[in-house]
C-alpha cells in the first residue's frame, strides 16, 4: 500500500443547476500521481437523512416514489434533505411526517456513511423510528409523487419480492438498513 495521503489541490465548479453543482477535483493519489475526479454537490443542504420507521404491529413503512433519474418507481425508506435549517433529527421528523403521515415518539440514531462515495460527497443519517402515530398526510413537495407502504417486518423479502416483479426498482439500503433497526426492536 502507497505511503503518502491523498490530497485535494483544487475544486473547480464546471456546472451548477437549482439543487446541484457539478464539480472537478483535481487531487494527489497515495502514490504521488496527480488526478482529477468528477463529482456532484448539493447546493443549500446540511445532510440528508432516511428514516426506518416501525409500527407497534411490527411492520417497516416505506415509500414507494417516481425517480426520473431511473424513470420508474422505487420503494425505499422515508428520506430527505436537511434543507431548511435545523438538526438531521428534525429534518427525519419532518421527512417522516412529510412523506407517511406518521410522527414518531422515537427516533434512535442508527448510522451514518457515504451513499455514493465514487459520485458524491453524501453522507446518510439514518435514524429508527418507533412509536409512531398517523397525523395525516402533510403538505408534500409538489414534485413527490409517493405512497406509503405498510410491509409486516417477517415478510419484507418476499413483499419486496412482489414489489419488483410488478416493475419497482428496490433501493437496495432497505436491506442493510432493516437488518440494523432489527438490533433495535
Amino acid at each position: 500500500m502507497p505511503g503518502n495521503t491523498p490530497e485535494i489541490i483544487s475544486k473547480n465548479i464546471i456546472g451548477k443547476g437549482k439543487f446541484l453543482r457539478f464539480v472537478l477535483t483535481t487531487y494527489i493519489d497515495s502514490s504521488g500521481k496527480k488526478r482529477k475526479w468528477e463529482y456532484f454537490e448539493r447546493i443549500n443542504c446540511n445532510g440528508i437523512v432516511a428514516i426506518v420507521p416501525v409500527t407497534d404491529n411490527n411492520e417497516f413503512i416505506l415509500i414507494r416514489q417516481y425517480r426520473p433519474p431511473v424513470n420508474s418507481y422505487v420503494i425505499e425508506f422515508p428520506a430527505g434533505l436537511n434543507d431548511k435549517g435545523g438538526t438531521l433529527e428534525e429534518a427525519a421528523k419532518r421527512e417522516l411526517l412529510e412523506e407517511t403521515g406518521y410522527s414518531a415518539k422515537d427516533m434512535i440514531f442508527l448510522t451514518e456513511g457515504p451513499m455514493s462515495s465514487g459520485a458524491s460527497g453524501e453522507i446518510l443519517t439514518v435514524y429508527l423510528a418507533k412509536g409512531l402515530e398517523f397525523r395525516g398526510i402533510a403538505q408534500r413537495d409538489e414534485t413527490e409523487d409517493i405512497e406509503a407502504l405498510k410491509i409486516p417486518i417477517d415478510r419484507l423479502e418476499t413483499e419486496l419480492s412482489g414489489l419488483k416483479s410488478e416493475g419497482n426498482h428496490i433501493d437496495l439500503k432497505i436491506f442493510g438498513l432493516a437488518e440494523l433497526a432489527k438490533k433495535f426492536l
